[in-house]
């Protein structure tokens, strides 16, 4: 009689801490990929900190700088609201700036994580300026986009599928290359796994990560200060019931190992987000062409920032 007392209080004792994990990884769920009114409006979840004031100051006035000219450039391009339907039947909606002339060139801009697409528009310009046709689609989950949980590039991959054969239908000669900063850095490497028409020349990845389970193992100690067991693991077992997917599945670094297009890969050594080392494990793992641009003292998605000129002088020169 005792014996079975002391099994029911282990078991009550074993299911009332997996109950405490369950509800501590639904939280996390929650906090990190359930859709929130700020997401959809594109807030900025910045958490970049101990920027040297010189560096700080290079960087708001070349923002300054390229904000005043994406302005100029909206006001004279030819620009239309464009949407594809996702193999899930969620709507989603972009903007494609057609060039006044002819051309081949088109470019799908990938904006991170609780952003939108008015986040690249900036790199949109540049492109533009150089003679493509681009498109700049909000992810789901982000913006107008349909969506209540964020695929963090593992869902959005079959939903740039959508975008280039959107493209191919207009100008089955296109030649497509996606530009992806943070999450839509690894949204373009987890498509560069699948099997893509030959219209896709060239991938530009801006401080992607190799894997969700990584990335957020790094955020959850950053911001909490908390290991990654339990609570990444039970996180990623709610994903899978709910959003359809595990955090270790989710990897741009499994994905560019079946990768045959060429990339890019462009990281800021002073990236406290993702950590460039993340990045010098993509670029190994690649059997791709490939080249490798580390911005000195560029903290997480600043590379452009910082250095104008020779991010995007690499960027299309790499492209030629």
């Amino acid at each position: 009689m005792k014996k079975k007392k002391l099994l029911i209080i282990f078991s009550a004792i074993i299911l009332t801490f997996f109950m405490v994990l369950m509800c501590v990884g639904n939280y996390f769920f929650n906090y990190a990929l359930v859709r929130s009114s700020e997401t959809s409006e594109g807030a900025n979840r910045n958490i970049e900190n101990n920027v040297p004031a010189n560096i700080q100051h290079i960087i708001e006035e070349n923002f300054e700088k390229e904000y005043m000219h994406s302005i100029l450039w909206l006001k004279d391009v030819n620009k239309q609201e464009v949407s594809v339907i996702s193999y899930d039947k969620l709507k989603l909606y972009g903007t494609k700036f057609n060039l006044n002339k002819k051309s081949d060139n088109y470019a799908i801009i990938l904006h991170g994580y609780s952003q939108n697409k008015n986040y690249v528009l900036d790199i949109a310009c540049h492109y533009y300026c150089n003679g493509y046709n681009v498109i700049t689609p909000d992810l789901r989950a982000h913006g107008k986009s349909e969506g209540k949980y964020i695929g963090m590039g593992w869902l959005d991959k079959h939903d740039i599928l959508k975008w280039i054969y959107l493209i191919l239908e207009e100008n089955p000669q296109a030649k497509i290359v996606l530009h992806g900063v943070s999450m839509g850095a690894a949204t373009a490497m987890m498509v560069s796994g699948e099997n893509l028409p030959k219209n896709v020349v060239a991938i530009v990845e801006d401080c992607g990560y190799t894997s969700v389970d990584e990335v957020f193992t790094s955020e959850l100690k950053l911001r909490f200060n908390l290991p990654h067991f339990p609570i990444i693991a039970c996180a990623s077992l709610i994903s899978r019931l709910r959003a359809c997917y595990t955090f270790k599945e989710a990897s741009s670094l499994e994905q560019i190992k079946k990768s045959s297009i060429p990339i890019l890969f462009i990281h800021g050594t002073a990236d406290n987000f993702i950590p460039v080392e993340m990045c010098n494990r993509l670029y190994d793992a690649a059997n791709c062409k490939k080249e490798k641009l580390l911005i000195d003292q560029a903290g997480h998605a600043l590379s452009r920032l910082l250095q104008p000129v020779e991010y995007y002088n690499h960027v299309f020169n790499f492209i030629k």
